[in-house]
């Protein structure tokens, strides 16, 4: 009787642990199965990569200009650049002001290939709305072949594919061709980057499209995005807008947007 006691409690005791450590691997899985946040390592929200601590720090483009989006202390029509140059735009959508965190995932993105934090850029893309109006189709700003061979992919192309889907608008980007190979603009100033793109870009295959709206995952002075609209009106497109995910401020924005609080 005692030894069958014994034997009893050796069982239920293996027993426990088994359930035990059954119920750890369990939830070790699960930790290992969920979406982590890319840029903290928490608990993602749902299943995007993003806790939702660090989505809700993403700057919103919410003051801005509105033909060309740049980030302004209060909304307006026209910001001083525009007022002094005409845009080849009719209006710029860019929902995010560009910098800190959303330009580490845009540098994983676009240099380190991370296609987890596209997809994290364009949901982000999607919950911020709906541009002010949909064209009928959009077409990437196209990389040099030799820079679309290095990096793999356009990250415009790949970061508006599902934002176009979500809205039900045609991507097409055959529509526009770089027929040159250009600087990085990263590296160059206002002028120099407006000389480097000039004459770089080509529209084909628009006949009969009225309204085409031209997407760069990033717009800095928007020389880039310019050309290609300048090129698309040449060809007989009659409305172009520009998208963007990020706005980069002008460098007094901060001291700029202290002065109205």
């Amino acid at each position: 009787m005692h030894r069958n006691c014994s034997s009893h409690r050796v069982l239920r005791y293996r027993c426990e642990v088994f359930v035990g450590w059954k119920e750890r691997l369990g939830r070790v899985g699960q930790f290992l199965a969920s979406a982590r946040c890319l840029l903290c390592g928490a608990p993602g929200s749902g299943d995007i990569e993003l806790c939702v601590a660090c989505a809700n720090s993403l700057a919103r483009n919410t003051s801005h200009c509105e033909r060309c989006a740049l980030p302004l202390a209060r909304t307006a029509t026209l910001c001083g650049d525009c007022l002094k140059e005409e845009r080849p735009w009719q209006v710029a959508w860019a929902p995010y002001r560009y910098g800190f965190p959303l330009d580490v995932l845009e540098a994983r993105f676009k240099f380190g290939g991370n296609l987890v934090a596209g997809k994290v850029l364009s949901r982000q893309w999607i919950a911020a709305g709906a541009p002010p109006a949909l064209p009928e189709v959009v077409v990437p700003v196209p990389l040099h072949v030799s820079r679309l061979r290095s990096r793999g992919f356009n990250q415009a192309l790949e970061l508006v594919k599902p934002v176009a889907r979500h809205l039900g608008v045609r991507v097409d980007p055959r529509l526009l061709a770089r027929v040159r190979r250009t600087d990085a603009q990263s590296e160059l100033d206002a002028e120099a980057r407006a000389r480097n793109v000039l004459g770089a870009f080509e529209a084909r295959f628009v006949e009969g499209l009225q309204h085409v709206a031209v997407v760069d995952d990033v717009m800095t002075t928007g020389a880039t995005l310019a050309e290609c609209a300048l090129a698309l009106r040449a060809a007989g497109v009659a409305r172009v807008d520009v998208w963007a995910l990020a706005r980069t401020p002008k460098p007094d924005f901060k001291r700029a947007e202290a002065t109205q609080l």
